[in-house]
C-alpha cells in the first residue's frame, strides 16, 4: 500500500516538474521584495506580509504546475515512442488524472492571482496570470513546433511571471534579465541537446531580433507609461531603470554563469548530456540573480535568504532522482517470453 502511495505521488511530482517550482517562487518573492523596498509606498511593512507571500507563492506553484503538466498531456504519445519513463506513457499516473491535475493547477493559478488582487488593489496581477497561462498554453500546443518562437515565449512567461506581484515594475532589469536569459540558456540547451528541428542561423537570427524587441518595447513602454516622454530622460529619471552600481553584482553572475557554461560542455562527455545539465544549471542560476537583485535593492541580508531558495531546489532535485531510483527498485522485474 505505502509503495502504490509512493509511486502515484511520485508520478504527479514528476508530471508538474515540482522539484523546481522554487525557482519561480524565488523569481516572485524577489520581485515583491523590490516591491516593498523600492516601490512607492509609505510601509514596506503593509507589503511584506505573509498573506502576500502565502498568495504569491501558490500563484507560482499553480503556473509553474500547469504548464508543465500541460506539456505532458499534450506530449504523451510521442513520449511514448521516446521518453516511456515518464509518468504518462508508463501508465504511473492517468491520463484522466492528469488532466484533473492540470485543470485544478490552473485554477489555483488564477485563484491566487485573484486573491492577490484583493491584498494589493493591483488588477493587473490577475491580468498578468491571465496572459502568463496563455503564453503557456501557446507554446505547449504550437509555439515550441515553432522553435525561435517558442524559446522567445518561455522567456515571456517567465517575464509576466516575475512581475505579477508588482505590475508597477519597481526594478526593470530584474525581469528583463530573467527574460534574456531564459531564452538564450533554452536556445543553448535546445542545439546542444540536438533536438529537432534544428535550431538555424535563421532562427537564432529571430532570436536576437526578438530579444531587442522584447527588450526595447519594454523600456519605451515602461517609460511612456510613466509619462516620460523621451526614453532617453527615462532612462536617466525613472527608479526602475536609472543605473546604479549595484547592477554589478547581476552582471556579474552573467559572466559567472557564462563559465559555468563553457566549464559544463567541456567536462560533459555528451552533447545532450550537457544540454541537459545545462538547463537545469540554468534554471537554478535564476536563483542567484534573484539573491543579487534584491541584495542590491533591498539588503544583502535579504539577498542571502533568497539564495536559500537555491539548496532548497538542488536538494528537491536530488531527492526526486533518488526516489525515482528508489521505486524503480522496489518494482517488480518484468520478463518477457522470448520467441524462438
Amino acid at each position: 500500500m505505502f509503495n502504490l502511495l509512493s509511486r502515484r505521488l511520485l508520478g504527479v511530482l514528476q508530471l508538474t516538474r515540482m522539484a523546481l517550482v522554487f525557482t519561480a517562487i524565488a523569481d516572485s518573492f524577489c520581485t515583491l521584495v523590490l516591491l516593498g523596498h523600492r516601490g512607492k509606498v509609505a510601509d514596506p511593512d503593509l507589503v511584506l506580509t505573509p498573506a502576500r507571500y502565502l498568495t504569491i507563492a501558490a500563484m507560482s506553484v499553480g503556473l509553474y504546475g500547469f504548464g508543465m503538466s500541460l506539456n505532458d498531456i499534450i506530449d504523451r504519445r510521442r513520449d511514448r515512442q521516446i521518453a516511456a519513463h515518464r509518468p504518462l506513457p508508463s501508465g504511473r499516473v492517468g491520463v484522466v488524472t492528469a488532466h484533473v491535475i492540470c485543470a485544478l493547477l490552473m485554477l489555483l493559478a488564477l485563484g491566487a492571482g485573484a486573491f492577490y488582487w484583493t491584498l494589493s488593489g493591483y488588477w493587473q496581477s490577475f491580468v498578468f496570470v491571465g496572459i502568463a497561462e496563455a503564453l503557456i498554453w501557446f507554446y505547449d500546443v504550437a509555439g515550441k513546433y515553432l522553435v525561435a518562437v517558442g524559446l522567445l515565449t518561455l522567456g515571456a512567461i517567465r517575464f509576466f511571471h516575475a512581475i505579477v506581484a508588482a505590475p508597477s515594475i519597481p526594478v526593470l532589469w530584474h525581469p528583463l534579465l530573467l527574460f534574456n536569459h531564459v531564452v538564450i540558456l533554452s536556445a543553448v540547451a535546445y542545439s546542444w541537446e540536438q533536438k529537432r528541428p534544428q535550431l538555424s542561423r535563421t532562427h537564432m537570427g529571430v532570436i536576437a531580433a526578438g530579444l531587442i524587441l522584447v527588450d526595447g518595447m519594454a523600456i519605451i513602454s515602461l517609460g511612456t507609461w510613466r509619462g516620460q516622454g523621451d526614453v532617453v530622460a527615462a532612462l536617466r529619471s525613472d527608479p526602475s531603470m536609472e543605473w546604479t552600481n549595484g547592477l554589478l553584482l547581476p552582471i556579474a553572475a552573467v559572466v559567472v554563469f557564462i563559465l559555468v557554461g563553457a566549464l559544463i560542455r567541456r567536462r560533459t562527455p555528451g552533447l545532450r548530456d550537457a544540454g541537459q545539465k545545462l538547463m537545469l544549471y540554468g534554471l537554478l542560476w535564476l536563483i542567484v540573480y534573484d539573491g543579487c537583485f534584491v541584495s542590491v535593492y533591498a539588503h544583502w541580508v535579504d539577498g542571502l535568504l533568497m539564495l536559500l531558495f537555491l539548496p532548497a531546489a538542488w536538494l528537491s532535485v536530488q531527492l526526486m532522482r533518488w526516489w525515482s531510483k528508489i521505486v524503480s527498485l522496489s518494482q517488480r522485474p518484468a520478463f518477457k517470453r522470448v520467441r524462438t
